[in-house]
């Protein structure tokens, strides 16, 4: 037996390595002699890196613990400890993990016997509970939601982050923080002390987030719901998205050239580097442009948002018609996103597919302070709305279609749900257009496209908490025009502009806390009180959707779910049931909250996630096989799409 220690409260936890055949029967007695005690057992993975599902990936260590010891098992050297592994934990009743998706996908994936199914019914994990606790991340005030960060808090300050010894012995050996978890020494003390280290945490800090969650008054049901869909985000990961492995590299290939010929066109305004803060921002006041940002050092600011708003594009790149674009502005823009799109999309699929070329994009189930999902590896959340190119990259699997369905306008049927507007709840009941409306209220009857455009901005501005300053800087506006129109958006919406007020209020007289519908905590920045009622509509939509999923889950249908995305449910089904399946995806999604309809919009598709995007039936016949076989389904799309 080799034995380590991990330092807690002062004193030094036993950290158990069985070698010999003595020495297992020893770790099975202590497996069983926890099961029969019903006591629940932290699990934890060393693994060669965080791209479960790429080639080379494997399971290094997998280790059990208690609050009083720690086993580590090296599964690693050999089949009959992966098969131990797999015993263990099919024999205990119950287990604890911190942020357990990845280790049950791992162990899935790399444990025999060992399926999502049989782990997460029986399985904790701590990051909920944390969460739940204080959504905020360390560097935003809060707690912090990692085991670290926890262990901290609720256990012992003092608690030792090996992880930062552990990047010193990967420097030793001539790896980095990133690289060095497959090559150090499966025997290195440390890296044996620090995997027992994190089980004998995760036991210890469990039990003080359960009773920081029921003291917070946090709604218990909550507990349950995130476990269960984070399971369910878990299936869809494991099944993965089919991508066309010979498309994807030839849009790598038109993205870098797509990122060097508008790097050239820079070139031709004196911008040699468009990284250079220097040289952008001297060559765009050199052609007249008036740039007030700066950034914290003083210097001119010339971010995405500053570089969009010369460009005359908001953020999903639709033309705002405020200005004349610079020109510039939009050859860095493109630029950038063309490298950007090409490194985090087109190269991240082909790095990480596996060998069914499949990739499996990590699914944050419970991310954002409000809650909100995220999805990263490759970020597809970050896709603007209207492009198809890179989803063009994912396809369903052979002879069948792929699905999107999402929810029709839900931030402004949450608004109205939430104030009680009367005048924005009749419009949505009646099935008008609330931008129209707003339009109408701001600028008469007779309003154009691009004021349409400018009410739709002060819509979301309103509701993020976002002043006239703001909406100015993002419609090109004038702050007298911005400030009317932001008065033109209160006069027609009265009840709305008082409810945010009245929250506001309430959230500072609440210690900068809310309770959403759901019952769900949220902490607010002393300062940021202004984003209480952006916060509540964020945490009260993501709630939706995750309910969503649950009624998805429910009626059979999450085997075809490839990816929940914002307010999207991407899927595929065979061609023959392909409408069917989306409009039972659709009604398990709809619902109604306090009397306001959140209804769903299913589509069907051609053969990729792309299709789903494309707007003319000549671009669906010339890049989608099914389209092509099947041109009056393209015009039909292209009809109903308009």
């Amino acid at each position: 037996m080799i034995e380590h220690s991990f330092p807690v409260l002062g004193e030094s936890i036993p950290v158990r390595v069985p070698q010999t055949v003595d020495d297992f029967r020893e770790f099975q007695r202590y497996i069983i002699d926890r099961a029969n005690a019903g006591e629940r057992v932290a699990y934890d993975t060393e693994t060669t890196g965080l791209d479960t599902f790429s080639a080379g990936f494997r399971i290094r260590t997998a280790q059990f613990g208690t609050p009083e010891e720690a086993w580590v098992l090296q599964v690693e050297l050999g089949d009959d400890l992966q098969r131990l592994a797999s015993w263990a934990l099919r024999t205990l009743p119950a287990l604890s993990m911190q942020n357990r998706n990845f280790d049950m996908l791992a162990s899935d994936r790399h444990l025999p016997g060992i399926t999502l199914e049989e782990l997460a019914p029986k399985t904790l994990d701590t990051y909920i509970f944390s969460h739940l606790s204080d959504p905020r991340r360390r560097d935003q005030g809060g707690v912090g939601n990692g085991l670290k960060d926890a262990a901290a808090h609720y256990v012992d300050p003092s608690a030792p982050d090996t992880q930062g010894g552990l990047i010193e012995e990967f420097h030793k050996i001539g790896y980095t923080k990133d690289t060095g978890w497959p090559h150090i020494d499966i025997n290195n003390p440390l890296y044996l002390s620090y995997a027992g280290g994190d089980v004998i945490l995760t036991s210890r800090v469990l039990p003080k987030v359960q009773a920081r969650v029921r003291e917070l008054g946090v709604n218990p049901a909550l507990v349950p719901f995130e476990h269960e869909v984070g399971f369910i985000c878990a299936l869809v990961e494991r099944r993965g998205m089919r991508i066309n492995r010979e498309y994807t590299t030839r849009l790598s290939s038109e993205l870098a050239e797509e990122a060097a010929r508008w790097a050239a066109e820079a070139k031709r305004y004196g911008v040699e580097n468009i990284n250079s803060t220097r040289q952008v921002s001297e060559a765009l006041l050199g052609m007249g442009e008036v740039i007030k940002e700066r950034t914290d050092g003083g210097a001119v600011q010339v971010d995405g948002k500053v570089l969009k708003r010369l460009a005359d594009v908001d953020k999903d790149w639709e033309p705002i018609e405020s200005r004349t674009p610079n020109p510039l502005a939009m050859a860095i823009l493109r630029s950038k996103r063309a490298a950007k799109w090409r490194l985090s999309y087109a190269e991240a699929m082909l790095r990480t597919a596996d060998e069914n070329d499949r990739v499996h994009p990590k699914i944050g189930a419970l991310a954002a302070r409000t809650a909100r999902m995220s999805i990263s590896d490759p970020p597809f959340q970050q896709l603007p709305s209207g492009k198809w190119e890179v989803r063009h990259c994912v396809e369903s699997d052979d002879g069948h279609r792929m699905i999107s369905v999402d929810y029709s306008s839900v931030e402004p049927r949450v608004m109205a749900a939430l104030s009680g507007d009367e005048r924005m709840t009749a419009a949505i009941l009646e099935g008008a257009d609330l931008h129209n409306l707003t339009a109408a209220s701001v600028y008469g009857p007779g309003f154009t496209k691009g004021q349409r455009k400018v009410a739709k901005v002060v819509q979301l501005g309103v509701a993020y908490g976002g002043g006239a300053k703001t909406i100015a800087a993002q419609t090109g506006l004038t702050l007298a025009a911005a400030q009317d129109a932001v008065k033109g958006y209160k006069r027609t919406y009265p009840r709305l502009a008082r409810y945010i007020r009245q929250l506001q209020g309430q959230v500072i007289r609440n210690g900068y806390t809310l309770r959403t519908p759901s019952g769900r905590r949220l902490v607010f920045d002393r300062d940021a009180a202004y984003a209480s009622f952006n916060g509540e509509i964020q945490s009260t939509a993501r709630d939706i959707f995750a309910q969503g999923m649950l009624a998805i889950h429910e009626r059979g249908l999450t085997p075809h779910v490839l990816l929940p995305v914002h307010d999207e449910i991407v899927a595929d089904a065979p061609e023959k049931d392909a409408k069917e399946v989306a409009r039972e995806i659709g009604e398990a999604m709809a619902t109604v909250i306090r009397g306001i309809p959140i209804d769903t919009d299913p589509d069907v598709g051609g053969r990729t996630w792309g299709s789903l995007y494309m707007k003319k039936a000549a671009t669906m016949l010339e890049h989608d096989e099914w389209y092509a076989a099947h041109p009056d389904e393209a015009r039909a799309a292209e009809e109903a799409r308009k």
